[in-house]
């Protein structure tokens, strides 16, 4: 047994040995291992001063700048055919649909019919009428007949303009029997149904005219100061397109209700939005001077905006910060920031609070709203 422990004995002296000189020669470096390892080398980049437009928020209905609505004129007709249908595209003046028409189209040849009997009335009329004024210096015809010729002339033509003004109520009534766009637009509603037999003034179609949409937007009645007409507004679509307008007009009351008002909005192109749709939009009531960043420096966690502020020893720190708008590709802070203080400009989701990076420094781009956000190399 003391031959096999002496043995074991060196060997244990030899490792403790060897491990005590590493030791050493690691002591011998300086210290220079004892150094945090950069956990990303990241971008510095400040906030920047940049003129943004102020805009006010709202909400509204989304609706048919005006709608026509086409009724029948004609009373007890059948309806003949139907020619469009919701969300046709029509022009001012165009066949809509159309009513069976035989009893007015025959109303209407009695009326030429009885035109031309007077007409000939007439003629005959005013020719002895004429003869009697040829006659009455002779004495041939007495004062008495001559009078009769000519009050017979007069009769004949009273009697013809009747019967042209009954003619024409014919050809207006046999106009009636198509119904017309009363103006180019969208049609949104049909009530029309081809056989029915329509009474005068029940409504058979609903037109959007020019097919012209606005946004109705809802303004708290202390910032519709704030709101005039020609002003730019952007209304997000559905898909998250946003539709550009202008502001038509300011509504004169305020609802007593809400103590809201009404500002009416135009588009050129109304794109996604459709009538009935409720939005959401921004009006922009001017400019401002606002600190901004890359929107590539902010970071969004648990629903609040965090930026990692620049140490100078290069170690990072988490702080919250407020944003506004977004303009570009930089975003406006509110709160939480100084323009002196440097943070990590892009790369910040790799980050924790208090790891250290190695920081390249990059120049402050002269036109911030302009300018790209700096990039991240994201080399670990």
């Amino acid at each position: 047994m003391p031959i096999t422990t002496r043995p074991r004995t060196v060997t244990a002296a030899l490792l403790l040995a060897l491990a005590l000189a590493t030791a050493g020669a690691a002591l011998a470096q300086g210290g220079a291992s004892a150094a945090p390892r950069p956990a990303l080398t990241v971008n510095a980049t400040q906030a920047q001063r940049t003129e943004i437009a102020a805009a006010l928020a709202a909400g509204g209905n989304v609706a048919a700048w005006q709608e026509a609505i086409v009724g029948a004129e004609g009373n007890g007709w059948r309806l003949a055919e139907v020619r469009v249908n919701v969300g046709d595209v029509v022009r001012r003046g165009q066949v809509l649909a159309t009513f069976v028409a035989d009893l007015a189209q025959a109303e209407a040849a009695q009326s030429r019919a009885a035109v031309a009997e007077a007409e000939a009335t007439l003629a005959e009329a005013a020719a002895n009428a004429q003869r009697a004024r040829e006659l009455q210096p002779s004495g041939a015809l007495s004062a008495q007949q001559v009078n009769q010729l000519l009050t017979a002339e007069r009769t004949a033509q009273a009697r013809l303009d009747a019967v042209r003004a009954a003619a024409r109520v014919q050809q207006l009534r046999l106009a009636q029997a198509q119904v017309l766009a009363p103006d180019s637009g969208v049609i949104s509603a049909r009530n029309a149904t081809v056989g029915a037999v329509v009474p005068s003034g029940v409504e058979l179609f609903r037109l959007i005219r020019q097919g012209r949409l606005e946004w109705r937007a809802e303004v708290a009645s202390s910032e519709l100061v704030q709101v005039q007409a020609g002003q730019v507004v952007r209304v997000a679509a559905p898909g998250g397109a946003a539709v550009v307008g202008k502001v038509r007009m300011v509504a004169p009351t305020v609802d007593a209700a809400t103590r809201n008002g009404i500002v009416y909005v135009d588009f050129a192109a109304a794109g996604a939005l459709k009538a009935g749709m409720f939005a959401r939009g921004e009006i922009e009531t001017g400019r401002r001077s606002a600190l901004t960043l890359p929107q590539s420096a902010v970071l969004l966690r648990d629903g609040f905006a965090y930026v990692f502020k620049l140490g100078a020893d290069g170690s990072v720190a988490q702080a919250k910060v407020g944003v506004g708008r977004r303009v570009g590709e930089r975003i406006e802070i509110t709160s939480g920031l100084d323009a002196a203080t440097r943070v990590v400009a892009s790369g910040a989701g790799f980050l924790a609070d208090g790891d250290t990076v190695r920081v390249i420094d990059t120049a402050a781009p002269s036109n911030p709203a302009a300018a790209p956000a700096p990039k991240t190399t994201a080399s670990r």
